[in-house]
């Protein structure tokens, strides 16, 4: 008999028919990148990723959510006009060409931010909401509202990537943050694919998205670009085909061409050289666990939803995957109690651990079955000795 802490593996035969053939890895010229498929969770790409490096006008972003958010409250509407203060108006580099005389509608600020990349409209969000009336603390609460969100490498100086010593994110953070966007605010996120705002016909040179992606037939709906001369050219870009999404950041370019063909490129790998396959129905008994004093003496694993994976398209039929769990598990059991993992590593990808649960319940054995196990274990002690019980 083997104590209830003894690790059990199992190789998992059902889905072990044919080895994967990795996918090519793509070879960014980017300095920093994170490419990630949303749909599954699955990292396709990771260079220098936690590397905290001025984000340009990227971290936008960051004041688009805390505007939204603001909306979401209520303590923000659309059809708000706010004033525009002589630091707003301060500002150079893409702007609305707000002056001191505007009072501009929260909606117009929004688009000009994500359209236009208006770094006063920026300015003008932030002393809005700022705790004490100024960029400055507004930057404090992007800090501390991205920590709370996990960007742990994101520090925000001003709150629209004007260069700044210490105002910094990394191609992980701003991947985040995108997902946030995305997944939090659908309402919203529409905006990011628009092409074109002209604000108030006032900057005709100015009414274009930046985003190079946008309206090439690949599926691309956002979010943001990016350039100053310390950060290079980036882009914050995501793409949906069909039931899969990808998120992908890259910084440090060196153009604004290279931005856009480096751009498509990782969108039409990422959809072009792995798949998502189905792999197991929830339900499916992948393996059997012993159990403790219990009224049966074992119970199966499952899953407790399908599992599907993002895999290589030159990938086998099936992968191959073992089941973790230790046991004998003790009773009493309740059925979808997490028992064990399914672990298994797609060529080129990283491992994939899915939680395995109890597939019934399993009471707790009278006290027949208590002797009866007490016997076995004085048994299996005098037949081999104490080191087994070990």
């Amino acid at each position: 008999m083997k104590s209830p802490a003894a690790a059990f593996r199992s190789a998992l035969a059902a889905l072990v028919m044919a080895a994967a053939l990795p996918a090519s890895a793509f070879d960014t010229s980017a300095s920093t990148a994170y490419v990630i498929d949303q749909t599954t969770g699955t990292v396709l790409l990771s260079k220098n990723a936690d590397q905290p490096l001025p984000p340009a006008s990227m971290s936008k972003l960051m004041t688009l959510y805390m505007a939204f958010e603001a909306i979401r409250d209520g303590r923000l509407t659309l059809d708000e006009r706010l004033p525009v203060s002589e630091h707003a108006m301060s500002f150079g580099g893409s702007t609305m060409f707000l002056d001191t005389t505007d009072r501009v509608r929260v909606e117009d600020l929004i688009r000009g931010i994500i359209v236009l990349s208006g770094n006063d409209a920026c300015v003008v969000i932030a002393e809005a909401l700022s705790p004490d009336g100024t960029e400055a603390g507004f930057s404090r609460m992007m800090t501390q509202r991205a920590q709370q969100m996990g960007m742990t490498s994101s520090t925000f100086m001003n709150s629209s990537g004007w260069p700044q010593a210490g105002h910094l994110m990394s191609t992980r953070d701003l991947a985040l943050l995108a997902h946030h966007l995305i997944v939090d605010f659908p309402e919203f996120y529409p905006l990011f694919a628009e092409t074109e705002f002209a604000f108030d016909g006032r900057a005709p040179k100015n009414t274009q998205n930046r985003n190079p992606i946008l309206g090439l037939g690949i599926g691309a709906d956002g979010l943001k670009t990016g350039h100053t001369q310390e950060a290079g050219f980036g882009l914050v870009g995501s793409a949906r085909q069909g039931d899969r999404r990808v998120i992908f950041v890259i910084s440090g370019l060196d153009t604004a061409q290279a931005r856009a063909r480096e751009s498509e490129a990782i969108v039409n790998w990422s959809f072009r050289q792995f798949t998502q396959r189905d792999l197991v129905k929830a339900g499916t008994r992948l393996a059997t666990a012993d159990v403790w004093m219990g009224e049966r003496q074992s119970v199966g694993l499952v899953p407790a939803e399908d599992v599907t994976a993002l895999v290589p398209v030159l990938a086998g039929s099936s992968l191959q995957g073992e089941v973790l769990f230790k046991g004998p598990v003790e009773a009493p059991v309740e059925a979808g109690q997490p028992l064990g993992e399914l672990v298994f590593t797609p060529e080129g990808l990283p491992e994939v651990r899915v939680p395995l649960v109890a597939e019934s319940a399993v009471a707790r054995g009278g006290f027949l079955v208590r002797i009866g196990t007490a016997a076995q274990m004085l048994l299996t002690r005098f037949t081999n000795g104490p080191e087994t019980m070990m």
